[in-house]
């Protein structure tokens, strides 16, 4: 294969004029970023989640990455001297790495300069498969490779076993080239060599570090970890030994009109340092985005009437002071989560489904995005090739069904239900809100609920220990093909996967075991419907809508392009 190109087709609108800039560049050609969260991590065998992405992304690479100014979405070699060579059934990768490639320096390497090598990435397939990891990734490459569950049965938490043991499908001939073998064909694999899951890491790391990466970064990026403070700032410096890479020289139509092909051919990255913060106060994030100490900034909701006018236009006094936005759809969905395995709410379809009719989802639209999101019609979010625009969910606010059912369920006005727990994700203002209007709603039928409150990181470990019951969830697409939306409800990704509901059928898995050995769209929209009509019978989840992007961002920002599954952007811009 040559190239890849995906069929999804990602519309952005983009408003302000290109007048000259009226701010002075950035001292120390130093980018500020805001982090919406607390980092979970910087492992990238156990990041699944979009704040520890940004750090990740920026100091460790991939074999593959995603074309900056394409759409539909393109991947190209990064790590990878070109596209892979596939054999005729499928199963056989054979990856040309590129030479050269240095790593950050770390005390792991004594002092000596680190190249990568093609072990360095069976060492990462190994860290996903092994036990004590407890990667958040294994899920998406269980059953996939030749001998990888055979490895992490023998290995189980022997780390002298992880060295020693050989991998029949993984294999190294020689320093510069990267063999897989697959179990079956899996058209999709090479949308997980994009992610950081298969990042390379060298043995000496491993050792150095006991296999804990969680507050290290030993990576091949063009930004290197300078300081991480948990409570404070994370900071990166540019990596100088960065490999050779060029800002791209070709994009789409859009590309070419909003003039970001001006660098074409410069060597990347264009930053000094990159420093991210976290600001757990909207009005906190806004005041220092009017202030140029942070770049770009996703518009909190209680700012929107004042940034935006009526018609949706960014105001004119932003305008003038260069400010620029972007209104983008997205790859990413929200809903309610039931977690299937509690005795109350997961043995109880009835009840799930009364709870489904009980949600007022417009009004939680129009109370919570200022309408920005789009009610979701369907598991699969827009752009996802088979999304069907017309598909209708089988449950509509109706609180005289949702009574009916509470009834059927066993629990006629709510009598002998113990209270429900409503776990959150976030400390926020606006995430309070949203979960008191969830216990509102719920209380017209009779169901009780109280509010556990979390931090983002309180939340993912309740969620990795199956500790919640019902909870508000959400995707933001690491590729836009459904085979990455119906892992969230695969056996295969229970947690530490993302499969927080414990969902599991017998009959989706058969499915989508079928699914992920389709090429052809046709075939695999009917796969899909026929999944998703399961799934909603069973009602792990409550659709609620998909989300649209209103990012602002100020123009003296050069390069800057919005995307959901991008996350290496920083190396691309400059002040």
């Amino acid at each position: 294969m040559h190239k890849l190109i995906l069929t999804c087709c990602l519309l952005l609108l983009f408003q302000g004029c290109r007048q000259a800039d009226r701010v002075q560049p950035h001292e120390n050609n130093t980018l500020h970023l805001d982090l919406t969260g607390r980092l979970s991590t910087l492992d990238p065998a156990k990041s699944y989640d979009t704040i520890s992405a940004n750090i990740i992304y920026q100091t460790y690479e991939t074999l593959f990455q995603y074309h900056y100014l394409k759409r539909p979405y393109v991947l190209i070699p990064l790590l990878a001297e070109k596209m892979p060579e596939v054999s005729d059934d499928g199963l056989t990768y054979t990856i040309s790495l590129k030479k050269n490639v240095q790593y950050h320096n770390s005390p792991a390497f004594q002092g000596n300069k680190r190249f990568v090598t093609a072990h360095d990435f069976i060492n990462q397939f190994k860290r996903l498969a092994f036990k004590p990891v407890d990667s958040a990734g294994w899920s998406a490459f269980d059953g996939k490779i030749v001998g990888l569950n055979n490895f992490r049965k023998i290995a189980g938490k022997d780390q002298q076993k992880f060295n020693e043991l050989n991998i029949e499908g993984l294999q190294a001939p020689d320093k510069h080239t990267l063999v897989i073998k697959l179990i079956a064909p899996y058209p999709q694999f090479i949308y997980l060599l994009s992610m950081t899951f298969t990042t390379p890491i060298p043995s000496e790391v491993i050792t150095h570090y006991k296999n804990d990466l969680s507050k290290v970064v030993v990576g091949t990026g063009p930004f290197e970890l300078k300081k991480y403070n948990e409570d404070k700032d994370i900071i990166l410096t540019k990596f100088a030994n960065f490999h050779t890479e060029k800002y791209p020289g070709q994009g789409d139509r859009l590309a070419n009109s909003w003039g970001l092909l001006k660098d074409a051919g410069s060597k990347l990255p264009f930053l000094n340092k990159v420093v991210f913060s976290h600001f757990k106060k909207g009005e906190k994030k806004w005041d220092l985005f009017l202030k140029h100490k942070i770049e770009i900034l996703s518009l909190p909701l209680k700012f929107y009437k004042t940034a935006m006018t009526p018609l949706g236009r960014l105001k004119p006094e932003l305008k003038n002071k260069g400010v620029r936005v972007f209104i983008s759809p997205t790859l990413t969905s929200w809903w309610l989560s039931f977690n299937m395995k509690d005795p109350i709410v997961g043995k109880n379809e009835k009840l799930r489904k009364a709870i489904a009719h009980a949600v007022d989802v417009e009004t939680y639209i129009t109370k919570f995005t200022h309408n920005l999101g789009l009610k979701a019609n369907s598991i699969f979010a827009p752009g996802v090739p088979g999304y069907d625009p017309t598909r209708e969910l089988k449950y509509q606010y109706n609180l005289k069904k949702a009574k009916t059912l509470l009834a059927q369920a066993g629990y006629p006005g709510g009598k002998g239900l113990p209270t429900l727990t409503y776990s959150v994700r976030g400390t926020s203002e606006a995430i309070n809100k949203q979960a008191i209007f969830i216990q509102k709603q719920l209380a017209q039928i009779g169901i009780k609920i109280t509010i556990d409150r979390n931090s983002f990181n309180q939340f993912l470990k309740k969620s990795n220990q199956g500790k919640l019951q019902f909870w508000y969830d959400g995707w933001v697409m690491d590729f836009p093909d459904a085979g990455n939306t119906l892992q969230l409800l695969s056996k295969k990704s229970f947690p530490p996967g993302p499969n927080a509901t414990f969902y599991s059928n017998p009959k989706v898995e058969k499915l989508f075991e079928e699914y992920t050995k389709l090429s052809n769209l046709e075939e695999k929209q009917k796969l899909m419907e026929e999944i998703e009509n399961i799934i909603e019978n069973d009602q792990p989840w409550i659709m609620l809508f998909y989300a649209r992007n209103y990012i602002l961002y100020h123009a003296q920002l050069k390069n800057y392009r919005h995307s959901d599954v991008i996350f290496n952007y920083v190396k691309y811009l400059k002040f």
